[in-house]
């Protein structure tokens, strides 16, 4: 049955200017607030593709562009609770002060670590970084993380001027992992924990039952870039001798596709959601290699609703999502990834993951936690 808070919910999201994993679960947790809490929801979107960089700089120095907007969506809609998402550069803290002043309570929701790193990954140059703490942002200048000097500089000050300000416009802030809560507070954010509300992003059905191949090849499912750690993958299963689908594209393609002749290596490319569906199913396992500290871990979590047993990095929040030692190895290590591939016991690793994504994504669990922030 719905679970309702009795409230018009307002999203508010900035699509980033490279389409990727918080579209798509904002799309979900829209989806979500519908169909299982009931409620209206609509959502005010803005596009940094759109918007150029001298307009984007304009708004994250400014604070955000056109408060009005989202007072006026929060009027017309009769929000009483806005959930706002990426809020940078088109939104910023005004978009939420606005939206308090028009009677909304207002649920910001951290789907990475851009308030304090401007790259919102905690990623450069190939590794783990957290050298950004609080307002102190010049570390990612120097390091030119954002790929323009400009940029990086504009980025460095908008956090610093800003990010206290943004923050106490939330009456709830959620995050996605007990791992990105403690890293943001490690990392300076101004949060106070008991305002952080840990909710996972939903995967869209738990499996009853393990589901997969034991013959079937290992399987990669992520952008191909170096933070998701497809380099490893493929030669981890070069040396088990095991066959691997990649399912994904990005920069780094052409240079993995060499990388993998003669490895028995099959590259997909991006699949929609039934083409994904059908390659998990005819796969014996998923690979999750990442090099970066991921907030979730959603191609980790899919995978194992899937009832495919997975094998992931020791690593930012994979590590609590995969909560089994055995299928944890360290980051940018292929020896152990291919020690790893093989399992004593599939089967029972594919079930260990069915109950543990159950326990933290399942819809019903999210959409549970989603109504007690909004009527907090």
């Amino acid at each position: 049955m719905p679970y309702r808070c009795g409230a018009v919910i307002l999203f508010l999201h900035n699509r980033y200017r490279t389409t990727g994993g918080e579209e798509r679960v904002v799309a979900d947790l829209l989806a979500l607030v519908r169909e299982r809490l009931g409620e209206d929801a609509e959502l005010l979107e803005r596009d940094s593709a759109a918007l150029g960089r001298a307009r984007a700089a304009a708004g994250l120095l400014g604070g955000g562009l056109a408060p009005g907007d989202v007072a006026a969506a929060v009027r017309r809609t009769g929000a009483r609770v806005v959930h706002a998402h990426n809020v940078l550069p088109a939104f910023g803290w005004r978009g939420l002060a606005a939206a308090r002043a028009a009677g909304a309570r207002v649920v910001l929701h951290l789907h990475n670590y851009r308030l304090v790193c401007a790259v919102g990954t905690c990623f450069t140059r190939g590794v783990d970084c957290t050298r950004c703490h609080g307002r102190d942002t010049r570390p990612g200048v120097r390091l030119d993380c954002r790929g323009t000097g400009a940029e990086a500089a504009v980025y460095g000050a908008a956090l610093a001027l800003w990010q206290r300000r943004l923050v106490a416009q939330a009456d709830v802030v959620v995050v996605p992992s007990a791992f990105a809560r403690r890293r943001l507070i490690d990392l300076g954010a101004p949060l106070d924990p008991g305002r952080v509300r840990v909710i996972a992003h939903p995967v869209a059905a738990v499996a009853t039952a393990p589901c997969f191949d034991p013959a079937g090849p290992a399987l990669f499912a992520g952008r191909l870039a170096v933070e998701k750690g497809a380099d490893v993958a493929i030669d981890a299963c070069r040396r088990a001798g095991r066959p691997l689908v990649i399912a994904g594209d990005g920069p780094l393609r052409p240079q993995l596709e060499a990388r993998a002749a003669g490895a028995g290596v099959r590259f997909a490319g991006r699949l929609d959601p039934d083409g994904l569906a059908a390659a998990r199913a005819a796969a014996s396992v998923a690979l999750v290699p990442s090099r970066s500290a991921e907030t979730f871990g959603l191609a980790a979590a899919e995978a194992m609703a899937a009832g495919l047993p997975v094998i992931a990095s020791r690593i930012g929040a994979l590590t609590e999502l995969v909560a089994d030692d055995a299928r944890l190895v360290a980051p940018g290590d292929p020896d152990a990834l291919a020690a790893a591939l093989a399992l004593p016991d599939p089967a029972a690793a594919a079930g260990h993951g069915l109950a543990r994504v159950a326990e933290l994504a399942a819809p019903e669990r999210v959409a549970a936690a989603l109504a007690e922030a909004y009527a907090a």
